[in-house]
């Protein structure tokens, strides 16, 4: 919708006008573009159950690249043997303390206590109780089933038992994202982060990030999404930018990693190949907001509960190669492994699809063996967030008795790049189409009782879906040169 007249555009949107009339405007924009058609499966080599194949020799070259000199790899080495005393010092607080080590706080106490923040910011995790009512949350969940059922050509994964579902534009999910409680949650989270006072970013103007929804059934094995990290999986190393975050890693310091530094992020390109389900924004948390009473076994999110080490071990592990077999009584010892500047290997990352991980490709976690937990018993209304470079997953089976059901809601501050997101955001919306970041096709358009921007009412949310300006006089010099910039990008 960039090419339209920004008067007309903002008259749309502020006066509340008809569906049809907004979308006979976004048909004056210039043809979009879409990724491929698809499901989650698109995204995960092991969904799709395929190898993906060895790396070009360009990526032995950028290992080079990243540790030029001797005293380079002296520096990576020492990094790397100080990296392994304390994960195994780590992982067994993890083994031990299970599902009890994951952080949780009551929405009404977000703003104003202290307490909670410390053990977030280092576990990169935390679940955040009674956000929502629950009534509210079931009358959506009951407007969900109606709206599938309403429209059985829906896709989703799997296909012979749809679960996880590629719709982004129904009701209750535009009810849910634009819930004042909603925006408040991701507003609180964002302050755990910090960037420069010049830095064009807006931590206090949270923005709308379309995703799917899941319906798990008891006894499904079919959605069982292994560890793994979004925001890109190459790209963290190949992009000079995104590289340029976890720079202290591969300067064998990765004490001084200072994961909470979002200015860091704001230029990256995590989307190099513009793979399906690779992210176009600058996200501080994933997260997801529970339709259903779920707890450990039941088919929920489990995590790797430790934030800085883990995401250094993922950068350092590239440049690894051990001497001995996994069955070796010292393969996890720190000279079992030497450096590696040669091959091409970057382990479980695959081009243009999400960095995945497992026992055999990032073996020091300790993943199977009680590295990852299963988040704490969840009630409708509830919300679990991890940090954008945080390892997760899926439980492999369902084992519970009811179903397991959430809308993946992040929490993405306001920049450059996410008002440009949301100006394709808004097209796809007022078209039907899937969000720009996931596999395209038709989606919604046509369907039946699908969401419209008259149901939008609230002037945050509506700024948050870039359906009206944003606010220039607040915030930082960086952040009111930012705000005005916006405006500009989103047509006002």
């Amino acid at each position: 919708m960039a090419s339209l007249r920004p008067t007309s555009l903002r008259s749309a949107v502020l006066s509340n006008v008809s569906r049809r009339s907004m979308m006979q405007m976004a048909n004056q924009a210039s043809a979009r573009k879409q990724k491929t058609e698809g499901d989650i499966s698109s995204v995960f080599v092991s969904l799709a159950g395929e190898a993906p194949p060895p790396l070009p020799k360009r990526f032995s070259d950028l290992k080079k690249t990243m540790v030029p000199t001797t005293h380079d790899q002296e520096r990576i080495v020492h990094g790397w043997i100080t990296l392994l005393d304390a994960l195994k010092v780590a992982v067994a607080e993890i083994q031990e303390k299970g599902t009890s080590i994951v952080p949780e706080v009551a929405f009404s106490d977000m703003v104003g206590t202290e307490e909670w923040k410390n053990e977030v910011r280092k576990r990169g995790v935390v679940v955040v109780r009674d956000v929502i009512d629950d009534e509210e949350v079931l009358g959506w969940k009951q407007q969900l089933r109606d709206y599938i059922e309403a429209n059985p050509q829906v896709k989703g994964f799997p296909a012979d038992n749809k679960q996880v579902f590629e719709l982004y534009w129904s009701s209750p999910q535009l009810a849910a994202r634009g819930h004042p409680n909603m925006l408040a949650t991701q507003r609180a989270l964002l302050q755990l982060f910090h960037a420069d006072p010049a830095a064009e970013i807006s931590l206090n103007n949270p923005v709308v990030y379309a995703d799917r929804l899941r319906m798990r059934l008891p006894g499904d094995s079919k959605f069982a999404l292994g560890p793994h990290i979004d925001g890109g999986s190459l790209e963290r190393w190949e992009d000079p930018i995104y590289r340029s975050c976890y720079r202290e890693v591969l300067q064998g310091r990765w004490q001084d990693l200072d994961i909470w530094d979002i200015g860091r992020r704001i230029n990256a390109t995590t989307d190099l190949y513009e793979g399906p389900g690779q992210c176009g924004v600058t996200r501080g948390f994933q997260g997801w907001t529970s339709l259903s009473t779920t707890g450990p076994n039941e088919g929920t999110l489990c995590v790797f509960p430790l934030i800085k080490e883990a995401i250094s071990y993922l950068i350092l592990r590239p440049f690894f190669q051990p001497k001995f077999s996994p069955s070796h009584p010292d393969f996890l010892v720190a000279n079992s492994w030497k450096l590696d500047l040669e091959s091409t290997d970057f382990p479980n990352s695959p081009i243009g699809r999400v960095q995945e991980l497992n026992n055999a490709s990032h073996p020091h976690l300790r993943l199977d063996e009680g590295g990852m937990v299963s988040v704490k018993a969840v009630n409708p209304g509830d919300m679990v967030f991890w940090h954008c470079d945080g390892i997760h997953a899926v439980e492999k089976l369902h084992a519970g008795t009811s179903d397991s059901s959430v809308f993946y809601i992040p929490s993405a501050p306001l920049t450059k790049k996410s008002a440009k997101y949301l100006v394709r955001q808004r097209e796809a919306f007022l078209h039907g189409y899937p969000a720009p970041d996931f596999p395209g096709g038709n989606g919604e358009n046509g369907f039946k009782g699908v969401g419209t921007a008259k149901q939008i009412r609230n002037d945050v949310a509506r700024r948050a879906m870039g359906l009206m300006p944003f606010i220039t006089n607040q915030g930082t010099l960086g952040e009111q040169k930012l705000l005005k910039e916006v405006n500009q990008i989103l047509g006002f």
